[in-house]
């Protein structure tokens, strides 16, 4: 399975979920909080990101926000 990378942020009911789904399905991510780590919000605005969870994965789009519909494509 491809890297799957997870942007996430303190209290995100959003972010929560996703990362819920993920765990549930076995899908393992790196999660990368951008109140612990600003620098991974500079990151996601340069990508033109204005709100988390972001999940990114090389093998399709980035998923914006909590999308069971998208995220089923990672589980496979």
């Amino acid at each position: 399975m491809n890297n799957v990378i997870v942007y996430s942020k303190n209290n995100c009911m959003q972010c929560r979920m996703t990362k819920r789904y993920l765990k549930e399905h076995n899908v393992p991510f790196e999660e990368r909080n951008i109140n612990q780590n600003p620098q991974y919000l500079d990151a996601l605005k340069q990508q033109g990101f204005q709100s988390v969870p972001v999940v990114m994965n090389e093998a399709m789009d980035p998923i914006v926000g909590f999308r069971p519909d998208s995220l089923k494509e990672l589980v496979g």
